[in-house]
């Protein structure tokens, strides 16, 4: 996996409070929930998925979202390809794109934080 995508699952961890720090049996990890489907995903300490985790372009690149944290998420696979697969292809005006795209920005909101602390982040994405 590229570095530059395991910094931002990372930074995408650590500014969404749905992620803890947890121990598995074989390190450190991160875990907590897609921003789709609320299903547990879990990361290794330095970025690399466990599970099927994905970064989340709640603006879609194809529609101009760019890589900014307010515009990241992390959701499952299944999910975040299923939501390219269905609205990247609409209008940028098209209603039922813009009700997503407003459902995960506010989840993202409801779900920021600030990074804590005690985490020991890469630099910034």
């Amino acid at each position: 996996m590229r570095e530059v995508t395991r910094r931002r699952l990372l930074w995408c961890a650590a500014t969404d409070s749905s992620f803890e720090r947890i121990e598995l049996a074989d390190g450190p990890a991160l875990e907590g929930k897609c921003l789709h489907c609320s299903r547990k995903l879990l990361l290794r300490a330095d970025g690399e998925p466990i599970s099927r985790a994905t970064i989340e372009h709640i603006v879609p690149r194809t529609h101009g979202g760019g890589d900014e944290l307010s515009n990241l998420g992390i959701a499952c696979a299944r999910c975040n390809h299923g939501k390219g697969v269905r609205l990247d292809v609409r209008r940028a005006d098209d209603p039922t794109l813009r009700r997503v795209i407003e459902t995960l920005r506010e989840r993202r909101r409801a779900r920021w934080r600030e990074p804590p602390s005690d985490w020991d982040l890469p630099s910034r994405p």
